[in-house]
């Protein structure tokens, strides 16, 4: 791996999590620790991240969690129609689960008038967003607090889906491959996402148009975990091929 596209995945990873310590990003990527310090130097001069002994944080983090915003918010156009699209998807009495992130919290968004309608979900921001609403019973998972998915993670969220079924998975990703499948810029969440598609009898992927043919560090499994994938109009006629021959139905928004 070049050294640019090692701290590109330096910075999703902390983007993701929020922070790193150099011995854990040294194990991750099979190099020195000096080498990741001299990656942290240059993303730190870069305006990215700001040092800490031991490891980095995330620069705008206090201010993105007590506004409850999100660092990513690129392609929010997109993202909105495919919330939107994905809501066609969910009826009365149904029970679905909803992944963290901005494109599940713009399909949250869209979520009114339903009745007898249960939502377990790990972002602690979808509550606030539907909490007021009658006809909803929302569960909201255990774990650690991830700041800059406002989520909760960790194996006590993974630990909450035991025992329970649920008819839907909305789930989010970072990025979608072929030879990868599911990808996302850290390891913490894999745990989490593993146990909600078991517990689904449906797993709709909400993922805009470029997330397709993007890999992410961590890999959660192949595109079969996936039944449907919910994306917006711009996906490029050869992606939609190669990805549709090895059994992918699409839903364009």
């Amino acid at each position: 791996m070049l050294a640019s596209q090692r701290r590109e995945r330096i910075l999703d990873l902390i983007t993701e999590d929020g922070s790193a310590r150099v011995s854990e990003l040294s194990d991750i990527f099979d190099v020195s620790e000096v080498t990741i310090r001299q990656d942290l130097t240059y993303l730190e001069e870069q305006g990215r991240i700001s040092r800490e002994h031991g490891g980095a944080f995330l620069r705008d983090l206090p201010a993105q969690v007590s506004s409850f915003t999100f660092q990513h918010t690129e392609n929010m156009e997109k993202k909105n129609r495919i919330g939107r699209k994905a809501v066609e998807y969910v009826k009365d009495g149904d029970s679905i689960i909803l992944d963290s992130g901005t494109t599940v919290t713009e399909m949250a968004k869209n979520i009114n008038g339903f009745s007898d309608l249960t939502i377990v979900t790990n972002a602690v921001n979808i509550p606030f967003l539907l909490g007021g609403q009658s006809g909803l019973t929302i569960l909201i998972t255990s774990g650690e607090f991830k700041a800059p998915t406002l989520s909760l993670t960790g194996q006590k969220a993974a630990d909450f889906f035991d025992n329970i079924h649920v008819d839907t998975l909305f789930l989010a990703t970072a990025g979608v491959t072929l030879q990868a499948g599911l990808t996302y810029p850290s390891m913490s969440d894999l745990p989490v996402k593993r146990a909600m598609i078991e517990v689904a009898s449906t797993v709709y992927l909400l993922a805009d148009s470029t997330k397709l043919g993007i890999q992410s560090l961590a890999s959660l499994g192949a595109l079969s975990l996936i039944d449907y994938l919910i994306t917006d109009d711009e996906i490029t006629d050869e992606i939609q091929e190669d990805f549709s021959k090895h059994g992918i139905e699409f839903i364009i928004a």
